[in-house]
């Protein structure tokens, strides 16, 4: 069996040694390299790899972060490696396979990597929900407060993340949903619904069964006919909150006043 790899971490000299014990095992392939946060955030995603070697300290994301941008996304098996141990309780909370202390020999590595192997083999699940509970700060009982912070988009082969805060709304075509952010819109591939589950609902709400508007955007609301309205955003462009969803609204303002 071939397990794909990646290797997260800003510094050459770092890479290249994991690089190079992994050279003696034919059954890892390693499919890239990052060198900061983001970039490992977009790598994981595009690549979807078995298994990562995750630095902390990193410009961008550090590797807490990283994990908490891709795990709604992606889960691979962790080892963070990094030269400072004050961060080791912290990575086995997150349930890490292993943390290995620079300068790590090749000895201590083929340890950390023969758990990872064990554990695939094994076909042993990690403890998601103390995965989650540990990166989103949140409750496994309350698992619909894991709310979307930022969106995967894919676009002309490349792919970036946009923070949910910065899109004033959504509107849907069948299962294309088309993203504004200011004057730019983006597309992704997912049902309306199923994106709604996910966005926070103290800052979305769904106002027709095609939009669905960021509050912090609005900026007026005309009153329509048979209980409707006109949602007037702050970046000129007006959507109609429809009968069928004007409870929404309703709750909407109920908070207001």
């Amino acid at each position: 069996m071939t397990y794909c790899c990646l290797i997260i971490d800003d510094e050459i000299l770092a890479r290249e040694v994991i690089r190079t014990f992994l050279g003696t095992d034919f059954s890892v392939h390693v499919v890239d390299e990052a060198s900061n946060g983001t970039e490992a955030v977009l790598k994981i995603l595009q690549h979807r790899p078995d298994l990562i070697f995750l630095d902390i300290q990193m410009p961008g994301f550090d590797g807490f972060e990283v994990l908490k941008e891709i795990w709604p996304y992606h889960q691979p098996y962790v080892v963070f490696t990094t030269a400072f141990d004050q961060y080791a309780l912290r990575a086995f909370e997150v349930n890490a396979i292993d943390y290995l202390l620079k300068p790590f020999d090749e000895v201590r590595f083929h340890q950390a990597l023969g758990r990872i192997k064990e554990r695939i083999s094994n076909k042993a699940q990690p403890r998601m929900e103390e995965l989650v509970k540990q990166l989103m700060g949140k409750q496994v009982a309350e698992p619909s407060e894991n709310y979307l912070k930022r969106v995967l988009v894919k676009e002309t082969g490349r792919m970036f993340l946009v923070k949910t805060d910065e899109i004033s709304h959504f509107d849907a075509n069948g299962n294309y949903i088309t993203l504004h952010v200011g004057t730019k819109m983006h597309t992704i591939y997912e049902s309306l619904s199923s994106l709604e589950a996910r966005l926070d609902p103290a800052n979305f709400i769904r106002v027709s069964r095609s939009f669905i508007i960021n509050v912090n955007y609005i900026s007026e609301l005309e009153s329509y006919f048979n209980g409707e309205y006109i949602v007037h955003l702050s970046t000129g462009e007006k959507v109609k909150c429809t009968r069928g969803f004007r409870d929404n609204m309703r709750e909407f303002l109920g908070k207001m006043s």
